[in-house]
């Protein structure tokens, strides 16, 4: 297992222009997306917890851009981004936020637990590491049907502390399961610092003694990490080989929108949102390499204030659930083995002899 080598390849070699401003704008919706959905909770449009991919924005990107129609993505409870980035369209999200009936979920989820069937987008996970078991599940039932696709378990740095992780680690490699382990390596788990919460800081590593190959990538490099996850998808699905990355970022804010962040000294969080912002870095990268200009930033920056405002007036606009409807998605519809009123007639039929089972 070895850290990710720095490629030397020309920008214009390893993507389109088209493909680079597209991971752009995606990247700026994110941000704005995140940036506005903060400014509704302090508002109180938004209720429970709401915990922002701030920073993240090319760490996300990168995945997406790497996944096909077929795969499966399992997150955590940071997913806005992961869900958008997949395709679904701010406005229902923002609803679903906002707990309304147009939301990805029917307003029932809310931030932590957002989901879209039509992508094999399986959901946000408020429990700490609860979606790595499933998503080691998913990617066995593939296998086992012999389906293509792999599945990745996002999650974040302080999830690799748990057992969950450790016992999922294992089946992956016994079973041969097309998964990655995704790390959003962002430096804290809550307020824990990686060094102070875990004995092996180098995430990447820790599946070593499963024999499971881990490499780490910059996180704030858009390409590279759509490079490293293509890489390793392709080995994943043709091998069954898990694998682990390790993408480190720079948090932006606390753990939530409530994180008052005090143990971080705010100066060199200063420092660290002006050195490791992935869409200053990207913006800089591209103007340097001719692929757009300053009218062309701009202009995206306004599309994407328009998109995220019509996101958060459909939302303002949707209705709310139905109370009748409180119970509503709890359980399968109908309830398997469950006697319908012709069971329950011919049932007392049967006892009165009238015909014979």
């Amino acid at each position: 297992m070895a850290e990710v080598a720095e490629t030397a390849q020309p920008l214009l070699e390893r993507a389109t222009a088209d493909e680079l401003k597209h991971y752009y704008y995606q990247m700026l919706l994110l941000r704005r997306f995140e940036e506005r959905a903060g400014e509704m909770y302090v508002k109180a449009k938004i209720g429970g917890y709401c915990h922002l991919n701030l920073g993240e924005e090319a760490t996300i990107v990168g995945l997406m851009a790497a996944l096909t129609p077929d795969d499966y993505i399992f997150t955590n409870y940071r997913e806005h981004g992961y869900i958008i980035a997949r395709g679904v369209p701010p406005g229902p999200v923002m609803a679903e936020l906002f707990g309304k009936e147009t939301g990805v979920s029917g307003g029932r989820g809310g931030s932590m637990h957002l989901f879209d069937r039509k992508t094999n987008f399986m959901g946000g996970y408020a429990i700490v590491g609860g979606q790595v078991p499933l998503a080691v599940g998913a990617a066995y039932a593939l296998r086992y049907q012999n389906k293509p696709g792999v599945v990745v378990a996002q999650m974040g740095d302080g999830t690799t502390n748990i057992g969950a992780f450790y016992e999922s680690l294992n089946l992956a490699k016994l079973w041969k399961c097309p998964v990655l382990f995704f790390i959003v390596n962002n430096g804290y788990g809550m307020g824990t610092s990686v060094e102070a919460g875990s004995s092996e800081p180098d995430l990447w590593k820790k599946g070593a003694s499963f024999r499971i190959h881990g490499e780490r990538v910059d996180g704030t490099d858009v390409l590279a990490v759509r490079d490293v996850v293509r890489r390793l998808r392709a080995r994943a699905e043709a091998e069954g080989e898990p694998a682990i990355i390790d993408a480190v970022s720079f948090r932006f804010r606390g753990h939530s929108v409530i994180d008052s962040d005090r143990y971080r000294d705010p100066e060199a969080v200063r420092r660290g949102r002006e050195l490791y912002d992935p869409i200053r870095k990207f913006a800089t990268l591209l103007l340097d390499h001719g692929v757009v200009d300053d009218a062309w930033l701009k202009g995206i920056a306004e599309q994407v204030e328009r998109e995220v405002q019509e996101a958060i007036d459909f939302a303002n606009n949707s209705p709310d659930p139905k109370f009748e409807d409180l119970y509503k998605y709890m359980y399968a519809t109908p309830v398997p083995n469950t006697p319908t009123a012709e069971d329950a007639i011919r049932a007392v039929k049967i006892n009165r002899g009238e015909f014979d089972v």
